[in-house]
């Protein structure tokens, strides 16, 4: 279900999506179309990203759905000309990204680093790259780059997925200070631990998944994960005019764990 909400902060703006099949990028998604957003949803997973589309539909909103691999430079370019064209782009919503097995850095291989950063980097580049001259020359807009708390403090035996995720966050620093004498803002939001199927695969290697996640919950202030709908609603405020004078940000949203 869309959330309940009174307020209309998108009526009239396209809100480009990627990875919107599941998790942050679905919740995104659907609570932008709550908000008034015509959504674009993207993902490699079509069946996933039309279901994301006929939940929103089902609810009264306006979504279309466009398959997408962010690592594809040509293919995203394509994809952000095509929505302008038709739809008009507002935000873009780089929320795209891959976790990793846990495990210590020099037993990292090759193929799992390179595709990490391909996809969480690379990604959100290509993003970025193709939507900034639709935004520049409009004078306006927002991006909002999905980082991790990850990207903020070191996670033993994460290293390409924090290598990655801090990548991120300096960069859109980079597209904030670039971009902004053009009108156009970009922040990002760097989550905890969030009930996601990303992370739940977090705790299959372990011997007793259940006492791990418990161990987990009790270094969160709070003694619980987030929800992907929770993390959605600041990705909503960076994206909309309440953010208006907030750009360069990462802002996040983890229940108190950096401070404990």
């Amino acid at each position: 279900m869309l959330p309940n909400t009174t307020t209309s902060r998108f009526a009239g703006r396209t809100v480009l999506v990627t990875g919107a099949a599941q998790g942050i990028g679905q919740a995104t998604a659907e609570r932008c179309a709550s908000e008034g957003a015509t959504v674009v949803v993207t993902d490699v997973d079509t069946e996933g990203g039309e279901e994301t589309v006929a939940t929103i539909e089902d609810d009264g909103g306006d979504a279309v759905f466009r398959e997408l691999d962010v690592t594809d430079a040509e293919e995203f370019d394509a994809v952000v000309r095509a929505v302008a064209e038709r739809h008009g782009l507002d935000v873009l919503v780089n929320n795209a990204g891959i976790a990793h097995p846990l495990e210590n850095i020099e037993d990292t291989d090759d193929e799992t680093f390179d595709r990490v950063l391909d996809v969480n980097v690379r990604g959100v580049w290509n993003g970025c790259r193709a939507a900034l001259p639709v935004l520049k020359e409009q004078g306006e807009g927002a991006i909002v780059n999905v980082a991790s708390l990850g990207g903020m403090i070191g996670l033993p035996r994460q290293g390409a997925y924090t290598l990655s995720k801090g990548a991120v966050l300096n960069f859109t620093r980079t597209v904030a200070a670039e971009a902004g004498p053009h009108g156009v803002r970009a922040n990002a939001v760097c989550p905890g631990f969030v009930e996601t199927a990303m992370g739940e695969s977090f705790f299959a290697e372990a011997d007793d998944p259940e006492k791990a996640r418990e161990r987990m919950e009790r270094q969160y202030p709070l003694r619980r994960f987030g929800e992907p709908d929770e993390v959605a609603g600041y990705i909503a405020f960076l994206a909309s005019e309440d953010a208006a004078y907030v750009s360069g940000h990462g802002l996040v949203v983890d229940g108190g764990y950096s401070i404990s």
